[in-house]
């Protein structure tokens, strides 16, 4: 197996870009969201890009890494240059937001973790909540423009320039 090409740059001053791709699943009325147990935000499933590798199936190979499922990829939602501190360092993502069907097999339920997994040197943890702008907006889900959209989603593609700080 070759040597992954993820799409990512430090330019060795703090600065960091990253293409990332990610992916809105719903289950009746509640959405799938993740996080690395270390950190104390919540994001939707997804991982970066690599080179030579369309955004579709970025977000296919990442669901199957991660989920041990073949998600089927909807419409392109929205596509979003996001700023933000992280880490210690100035980062730049572009972000690629799609809706996805997750098999029915997929483990659904609304009072605990439905799903772990060890990725590289970090541990997963997955969630179904509810898709409602309160519930999004309690978690801390960056980038946070998700929790001000999640019950209106877009009928065709946005582009979103976001900034850590953007309340609007």
């Amino acid at each position: 197996m070759s040597a992954r090409r993820m799409i990512r740059m430090d330019d060795g001053q703090g600065r960091v870009f990253q293409m990332r791709v990610a992916g809105l699943a719903f289950r009746d009325g509640h959405l799938l969201v993740h996080r690395a147990t270390h950190e104390t935000f919540w994001t939707l499933p997804g991982g970066r890009a690599e080179l030579g590798e369309t955004s579709e199936a970025t977000l296919v190979r990442e669901m199957q890494e991660e989920l041990g499922v073949a998600a089927i990829i909807g419409r392109l939602l929205w596509s979003v240059e996001n700023f933000f501190h992280y880490d210690g360092a100035d980062c730049h993502e572009y972000g690629l937001y799609y809706l996805m069907d997750l098999p029915e097999s997929f483990p659904f339920h609304t009072c605990d973790i439905v799903h772990r997994v060890q990725d590289g040197s970090s541990a997963l943890e997955f969630k179904w909540v509810p898709a409602t702008r309160e519930a999004v907006a309690v978690l801390d889900m960056p980038p946070y423009f998700l929790a001000r959209e999640i019950e209106t989603l877009p009928e065709s593609p946005r582009h979103i320039v976001w900034h850590d700080g953007d309340l609007d």
